[in-house]
């Protein structure tokens, strides 16, 4: 990339000039071939709650800052105190087998470009699934169509599974903010990852060669990994 310097002679950023902030997220649904994306409502919660029951263990809330829930009305008290604020905003995965997940965006700053996905939980019904993956794709693919310029990603460093799939999406890896979080009364190490819209036209064609359905066997299995694709 040219190096930009002022009048002084001192390296400074790319101009970045005519930039227009993008919209809040505004979509009613986001379509894609195995998954649908639309606003988190109380509606949904019952079904989401059977589906997050799959996971008999609770080993899918360790790195998440809230549950396990042993019953249907704690999580559906908590859901409705904390899903459906005005800074975050949270959205319903549903594959052909309904609801089965959410993520969210937070952290949204139109001023700068910056937007974050986060609170992420999929059930084991869209776990290692084309659908899982794809809403994930279909969030990242919405914020750069709208104008946004950063997308971010964070997750406890120890969480190994969630520093995969960033990578795997082709997010790149930023480093560790160490004790940045005390959560369920433990430190948290926070690893950041992040896409730029510098990058997005080469994501964009890799997410679209994942995405075509002769990339998929019958099964709904992958030919082509995506990490192959992001990393190239």
């Amino acid at each position: 990339m040219k190096m930009y310097k002022n009048e002084l002679g001192q390296p400074i950023g790319y101009p970045v000039t005519n930039y227009t902030p993008p919209p809040l997220p505004n979509f009613s649904k986001l379509e894609g071939s195995a998954v649908s994306v639309v606003p988190l409502t109380a509606a949904h919660l019952p079904s989401l709650y059977s589906a997050f029951s799959m996971d008999s263990t609770g080993a899918n809330w360790t790195y998440l800052p809230y549950g396990p829930f042993k019953r249907e009305e704690d999580f559906h008290q908590w859901a409705m105190a904390t899903c459906f604020t005005e800074d975050t905003k949270f959205y319903c995965l549903i594959s052909d087998k309904g609801p089965a997940g959410v993520a969210s965006y937070l952290r949204i700053d139109p001023k700068i470009g910056s937007i974050e996905i986060g609170h992420i939980h999929l059930s084991p019904l869209l776990q290692r699934t084309r659908a899982g993956t794809e809403s994930l794709l279909l969030m990242i693919e919405w914020a750069f169509e709208a104008g946004f310029r950063r997308i971010e990603w964070k997750c406890d460093a120890l969480n190994a599974p969630s520093r995969h799939a960033a990578e795997r999406l082709g997010l790149l890896y930023e480093g560790v903010f160490r004790q940045a979080i005390i959560y369920k009364s433990r430190n948290r190490d926070t690893a950041w990852y992040a896409a730029t819209s510098l990058e997005w036209p080469f994501l964009k064609n890799a997410y679209h060669k994942w995405r075509n359905p002769n990339n998929f066997d019958a099964a709904g299995r992958e030919i082509t990994k995506l990490s192959s694709l992001t990393r190239a």
